[in-house]
């Protein structure tokens, strides 16, 4: 056996596709001292690799996972381990085939080779299937097998032989040891490691692991249903492992698939099976492994009848029966996507865990790129593990959102479809109002957020207000939302913007603090509102977000709902370390309100003796002001353009501050508007730019037209990369575009097409796409924002977009930073 070594650059915990994916790409990528362990043997350690069915279908409707799959593959065949067989996902439905044509988008947009197929061309590519029980079918011919087991040993071979590599099997992690929220040490049963950098890549026990060092991987060990039926003549005599395309049979949520003289069967129909990492059996407990559980045929049941009415030529025989049937364990998380980088809770305590099959060598190249460059090549934002809020780490919601999204696997989701499960946790202070206003909630961050107001339904007719005819297009909106934006546009609107995530920087060292995580200028007198945008070391987007001087040596931060979390790990990871600057999160203690329109002045004017004319308060500053006995700190900017204030209370002042506002506000047509209006309508009639649509990490400020007239003499993240890209001429600019054809309404993430049909890609091979699509009602048409290579960003260019299977004519109105609506900014200045 090896020499177990007592110090290590960096330990990765867990021996299957992850954590052999993880030390490959370190090795490669230069780390040395890197050491491998796992509880169970090689080349199978127990764990989900060993049984999961290993095929890669390479179609997502999220670009970072598709990105994740398409590399993945790529490894896969350097490696040898992938074997090419195509696959079908097949529709029963109308509904299923509208979700194969939005499939069929989103292959287009990401650049991978599909078609959509007839019921008798599926047939023709597996002659077993009932072709009657099909509507139509989803083909992918780059859809494959891999063998993870086998590709795990080369790339620990390739590590070893690198001299970078010591691998420990059979070895348990017992504690993870740290000082002063850093990594330092990992006890095992073989001995103590010293070390700054732990990766836990271990899947169903990820949890356990990070507990050990007093953080949280928010994921359940959750059972998917396999069984193998056979022996099946046709298939036996290909001589075989896998002859034919694989089926995704979408609407009763299976899967089919060659298994040698087997057909594999698969379910996420069945209910939820949750357990506890600390239930699952050890190595010499299992009957199989530790991931592989009894099966429990009631629960397979009806799944095999789906089965037998799709594939009854073969199943439906005497001499074909059930010869392996397992419960095999899987990670599911609280939003369905991965956990990756490093924990907030541990510096140096890095997760890749909830990663498929599919996904593994993608996942271990990205993790290695962040762990030793700062940034990944691909964006991660939304597999970030610091994107989750304090509750939403807790096994609780975890449970819950997992036992929710499990039978959303292959199921259809609408891009704006709610979660249903572990509701109501965070509420404004205005709540109780908005209840009463009949607000349709939204969530975010576990905030529940007015999206629209049914009270404003009779508005919809007054301002001539149309409807959507398409039920997709129309679930999960309203026309509200479209009143209440013009209602704001005449007269005024109060918004709930307590979601918002704030935090106080303060301490003698709070200046040179924020310089060094912005892009603009901090160094302003107090009172200064200053938006800039946040960087990686890469020059993109990590965030984009307000910064309010209101001391010395004290500013606030103020920032996105969804992003908060992300935003407060990053400014928590960058604090000095000799105590000059103290990082406090009050986004609990506040309510804020925004109120914008051309009457905002007036309304706000009517309950404050503070003076609010635009000489006294002009625009970008803040000052705190009294609204009867209420302290409010009141910021004069906007999001929708129109003058107002976000208005910025002590938490348990908001209802009276709501009461106040509403009452000022009725004689000058004030009207509650939902989120509808902030987030989509309005900043779409203003270009304004939102994170994780137009604003994420393989884009930085030029190209987002957001780069500021200066820049600043002090240092920052990103730097380097932004002060080059300021030099150079962009490589692709970001364009508002207006749809011609309003018969139909894009939702987001649609491929943008040449005239001819054409795929866009820009020099650097980044595709275009709809970043946000929404109605423009004060332009009496529907907005959709992309990024356009120089020869498409021109003015009045015309374009397709292609949304449900057909293609809609665009015209680029807008080429970089300058809205349509008011763009001289007269209205909210």
């Amino acid at each position: 056996m090896t020499p177990f070594p007592d110090r290590a650059q960096v330990v990765v915990i867990g021996a299957g596709i992850v954590g052999n994916s993880v030390v490959h790409h370190l090795a490669r990528l230069g780390w040395r001292d890197i050491l491998l362990v796992d509880k169970g043997p090689l080349p199978d350690p127990g764990g989900s690799t060993g049984h999961a069915s290993n095929f890669v279908f390479p179609v997502d409707h999220s670009r970072e996972i598709t990105q994740l799959t398409a590399d993945s593959s790529r490894q896969y065949a350097e490696l040898g381990t992938l074997t090419t067989c195509g696959g079908i996902e097949v529709a029963r439905t109308p509904e299923r085939v509208q979700e194969l044509h939005r499939r069929m988008s989103s292959a287009r947009a990401w650049g991978i080779d599909a078609e959509l197929i007839t019921a008798g061309e599926v047939a023709e590519k597996v002659p077993f299937l009932d072709p009657t029980v099909v509507l139509r079918g989803f083909w992918t011919p780059s859809v494959a097998v891999v063998d993870p087991l086998r590709a795990g040993e080369l790339m620990r071979e390739r590590a070893t032989a690198a001299g970078a590599l010591t691998v420990s099997a059979m070895t348990e992690v017992l504690a993870v040891d740290t000082d002063d929220g850093r990594v330092t040490r990992v006890r095992t049963d073989r001995g103590d490691v010293d070390t700054e950098y732990v990766v836990v890549a271990c899947g169903v026990w990820s949890p356990r692991i990070a507990a050990l060092a007093g953080a949280a991987i928010p994921l359940t060990p959750a059972v998917h249903q396999m069984i193998d039926v056979g022996p099946i003549a046709e298939l036996a005599a290909t001589g075989r492992e896998i002859a034919f395309p694989i089926v995704r049979d979408m609407d009763p949520l299976m899967y089919e698939r060659q298994s040698g003289a087997d057909l594999e069967i698969g379910s996420y129909a069945h209910r939820p099976i949750l357990c506890e990492p600390d239930d699952i059996p050890s190595l010499a407990a299992a009957a199989l492994s530790p991931t592989q559980l009894p099966f429990t045929p009631d629960d397979f049941d009806p799944q095999m009848e789906a089965a037998l009415e799709l594939f009854h030529p073969v199943l439906d025989r005497p001499d074909a029966g059930i010869r392996h049937a397992i419960n095999g364990l899987l990670s599911l998380t609280p939003d369905g996507h991965p956990l990756l980088g490093e924990t907030p809770e541990v510096r140096g305590l890095w997760s890749a865990a909830a990663v498929w099959i599919k996904e593994g060598p993608g996942v271990g190249r990205l993790i290695a790129e962040w762990m030793t460059e700062g940034a990944p090549e691909i964006d991660a934002a939304a597999s970030d593990i610091a994107r989750f809020a304090p509750h939403e780490r807790t096994r609780h919601h975890v449970r819950a959102r997992a036992s929710e999204g499990f039978n959303k696997t292959y199921g259809i989701t609408h891009p704006r479809e709610q979660w249903s499960s572990d509701r109501g946790v965070r509420r404004s202070p205005f709540h109780e109002r908005e209840v009463a206003l009949g607000a349709e909630f939204f969530e975010v961050a576990g905030w529940e957020r007015p999206q629209w107001y049914a009270s404003n339904a009779p508005l919809v007719a007054e301002l001539g207000v149309a409807d959507r005819p398409h039920e997709w297009d129309a679930r999960w909106w309203s026309p509200i939302i479209n009143a209440e934006h013009l209602a704001m546009r005449r007269g005024a609107a109060m918004i709930d913007l307590s979601a918002f995530s704030q935090f106080d920087v303060r301490g003698p060292g709070a200046l040179a603090y924020v310089q060094h995580l912005t892009v603009a200028q901090m160094d302003r007198p107090a009172g200064r509102v200053i938006y800039t945008p946040v960087l990686g070391p890469d020059g993109g987007f990590r965030s984009d977000l307000t910064v309010v001087r209101l001391g010395d040596r004290h500013f606030r931060v103020v920032t996105g709902g969804s992003d908060g979390a992300r935003d407060l790990a990053w400014f928590r990871r960058h604090l000095p370390g000799d105590g000059s600057v103290s990082l406090t999160d009050v986004t609990s203690a506040v309510g804020t309100l925004g109120l914008w329109g051309p009457r905002a002045r007036d309304v706000l004017a009517a309950v404050t003796d503070d003076d609010v004319s635009d000489a006294a308060f002009p625009f970008a500053t803040g000052r705190t002001i009294t609204i009867g006995s209420i302290p409010v700190l009141a910021l004069r900017l906007s999001y929708v353009g129109e003058l107002g204030w976000e208005l910025h209370a002590p938490f348990e002042c908001g209802l009276r501050l709501w009461d106040a506002i509403a009452e000022a506000g009725a004689p000058h047509g004030l009207v509650p508007a939902g989120i509808g209006v902030y987030g989509a309508t309005a900043r779409m009639e203003k270009g304004y730019r939102l994170v994780g649509h137009e604003l994420d990490a393989e884009h930085g400020p030029v190209e987002a037209g957001l780069a500021l007239p200066g820049l600043k003499s002090q240092d920052f993240v990103g730097k380097a990369a932004y002060t080059k890209a300021r030099e150079g001429e962009p490589e692709a600019t970001l364009c508002t575009l207006t749809l011609d054809d309003t018969s139909r309404f894009p939702q987001g993430g649609e491929p943008v097409l040449t005239p001819d049909g054409a795929r866009i890609t820009d020099r650097r091979g980044r595709p275009s796409f709809v970043t946000s699509a929404g109605a423009g009602p004060s332009l009496g048409t529907y907005l959709l924002m992309a990024y356009l290579p120089p020869w498409h960003a021109v003015e009045g260019t015309g374009l397709l977009v292609e949304y449900l299977g057909e293609r809609y004519p665009v015209t680029v109105a807008r080429a970089g930073r300058t809205p349509l609506f008011d763009p001289d900014d007269t209205r909210m200045r």
